[in-house]
């Protein structure tokens, strides 16, 4: 049972041996920053092991409030509880990574993947579509008949609302929309940019380029833990099993998309000129297909890295090296986002100010007087 005595004098002794540690060690410290790191967390699990022995039965209050023979004689001698269960510990991975596969669903509906399918379905209806017994449509023929035992366009746009709050259709009854999951997925995004951004620049001026750079790492994990947390409990119900119908209804449209005869009847050379053809010529739209797409592929990734528990890792080289895995994605993202709007306020500075023919002309009338 560890005492607040016993706290105070461990806390005291690892003050004192960090202490000795950073005097002894010296200059090796600014040549070696990965050897800092593991003082400190070698530190930190010796503080952790400090507390041993299970709590008495009644948790130490007799001996707090002065009872029996376990009293205590001064404050010092009662218990002193090192800690509580970490709460981010405790999201499940299989529930995120299911939110990561509607992420990657929700921005290829956007896009338009199946209302293409669904104007084709009425072409093909109306006869206007010079298709018979071909491959194109007889998979249309299908994709129709099989509506009755999928998700409807309604479901699928009430489960986006109700994981991202992204559309306008209202959440399910008793539901609630997640307003707050693009603010921190715009925030998670743009922090791992950022601190990949100040690597490439350490990664420069420094001589050693591999060593830890000077990003925040404190920065990026606590927007992962916030997204993490905030996906928590907007993953429960349907939404493992809607993304697995709907991610195998995604690739029927893609497959019927790429027949040979219906990518005749548009001139096209795979399933996604057919997607930008009937956008552009039905729909009238402004493409933005290979946007969106990115969207999708990056967002998914950084989704599930935050499934896994690399964010919880405190070493920095260890977290720099898991972290590197979605640091093209991340910049991908912005990027997509960006170019789409979907930023909001976090938009990058200009390189530079922008040009201004006042400014130019009194510049040179300037310069012409020195």
């Amino acid at each position: 049972m560890a005492t607040v005595r016993d706290s105070q004098r461990l806390q005291d002794q690892a003050a004192e041996l960090r202490q000795r540690l950073v005097d002894l060690l010296g200059s090796r410290l600014s040549g070696e920053p990965g050897l800092a790191d593991d003082i400190d967390r070698r530190l930190v699990d010796l503080l952790g092991a400090g507390g041993n022995g299970g709590p008495p039965k009644d948790n130490g209050l007799a001996a707090l409030v002065g009872l029996g023979d376990a009293a205590a004689a001064d404050l010092a001698d009662t218990r002193l509880p090192g800690k509580v269960e970490e709460y981010d510990e405790s999201v499940a991975s299989e529930r995120i990574l299911a939110i990561a596969d509607l992420y990657y669903i929700y921005q290829h509906e956007r896009l338009g993947v199946f209302r293409v399918v669904r104007k084709l379905e009425e072409l093909f209806r109306a006869g206007t579509l010079r298709l018979s017994d071909g491959p194109g449509a007889y998979a249309l023929y299908r994709f129709d008949r099989r509506r009755v035992l999928r998700y409807t366009r309604q479901d699928r746009a009430a489960a986006y609302q109700r994981a991202f709050g992204y559309g306008t259709v209202p959440a399910p009854a008793g539901g609630r929309p997640n307003r707050d999951f693009h603010p921190h997925f715009t925030a998670f995004a743009a922090e791992v940019a950022a601190f990949w951004r100040d690597k490439r620049v350490s990664d420069v001026i420094r001589e050693r380029a591999y060593d830890p750079s000077f990003g925040s790492i404190a920065v990026v994990r606590r927007s992962g833990l916030d997204l993490r947390n905030n996906l928590k409990f907007a993953s429960y119900g349907h939404i493992n099993v809607l993304r697995v119908e709907v991610m195998a209804l995604l690739e029927e449209a893609m497959t019927l998309l790429g027949a040979a005869d219906i990518r005749e009847q548009f001139g096209a050379d795979n399933a996604w000129d057919v997607v930008e053809e009937v956008l552009t010529r039905y729909f009238r739209e402004p493409l933005s297909t290979s946007l969106r797409q990115r969207l999708a592929v990056s967002g998914r990734e950084l989704l599930r890295w935050v499934a896994e528990p690399y964010v919880l890792q405190s070493n920095r080289a260890q977290f720099e090296a898991l972290l590197l895995r979605v640091a093209e994605y991340a910049e991908e993202w912005v990027t997509s986002a960006e170019a789409l709007g979907l930023t909001g306020a976090r938009q990058r500075r200009p390189a530079a100010l922008p040009w201004d023919p006042r400014r130019s002309q009194a510049h040179t009338r300037r310069t012409a007087a020195e």
